[in-house]
């Protein structure tokens, strides 16, 4: 990919500046079961090079954070998971009521999670049914008080806490007394994050484009690269 200003101007004070990354769909190619999802070594290596030079290097995933570091694979990088919701210790209180609502949905695919719980319907057989079913879902989860939100291909139910991706960037910068840093996300949950760099001394927001990420992030987006592969070339511009 060709050479960008901001990149340029973020290298040129790394012991300044924060490199958040997602992690599925960012650093991890999606795959069908997410289990299965892995960082290509390659990617590894990139990013184990960015934690010695840069000041921080994080991973905000909506997995769990111990997942997310089982993916990863680097013990040295800082994990944020499920959305931010893991820095907000009154969100266990609700994970008793979460999974006692996921555990009267009949579907296949869920994916139970500490404070949240994912329904997939990648590999749905008609993906308009799956949609039509998970809106009711969505709209039962909040009248019970829960928040419903749709992302590539999975419903996400979670506690209403005040916390997301945006909020979890502002708590790493802030204890560090950084102003400057890279987001790299692929999904609506990344807006969140996008929005809290925007303000900062220099904020730089890469949308990892598929045809499921939503249109704003795109629009949103500082730079915009296709797929992992192409951000593991942004990242090394670093």
């Amino acid at each position: 990919m060709e050479a960008h200003p901001l990149l340029a101007r973020l290298a040129e004070a790394p012991e300044r500046t924060a490199i958040l990354l997602d992690v599925d769909g960012v650093l991890a190619p999606i795959v069908a079961v997410p289990h299965d999802a892995v960082v290509p070594q390659e990617t590894r290596l990139e990013v184990a090079r960015l934690h010695d030079r840069y000041a921080l290097v994080a991973c905000i995933s909506g997995r769990s954070g111990a997942d997310a570091r089982r993916i990863v694979g680097l013990d040295q990088l800082v994990y944020v998971g499920e959305h931010g919701l893991e820095l907000v210790p009154e969100a266990a209180d609700w994970s008793d009521r979460l999974h006692a609502f996921a555990a009267t949905i009949d579907w296949e695919d869920i994916e139970r999670k500490p404070l949240t719980v994912t329904f997939h319907y990648r590999r749905a057989e008609s993906e308009a049914e799956a949609l039509t079913m998970l809106e009711a879902v969505a709209a039962r989860a909040r009248d019970e008080g829960l928040v419903a939100r749709f992302g590539r291909k999975v419903l996400e139910l979670r506690p209403p806490i005040g916390a997301h991706k945006g909020t979890a960037v502002v708590h790493l910068l802030g204890e560090r007394g950084l102003e400057r840093a890279l987001y790299a996300g692929d999904d609506t949950t990344d807006l969140d994050a996008f929005n809290a760099v925007q303000g900062l001394e220099l904020g730089v927001r890469v949308a990892v484009a598929s045809p499921e990420a939503p249109a704003e992030l795109r629009e949103a987006a500082d730079i915009v690269v296709d797929g992992p592969a192409e951000l593991l070339e942004l990242l090394k511009r670093l």
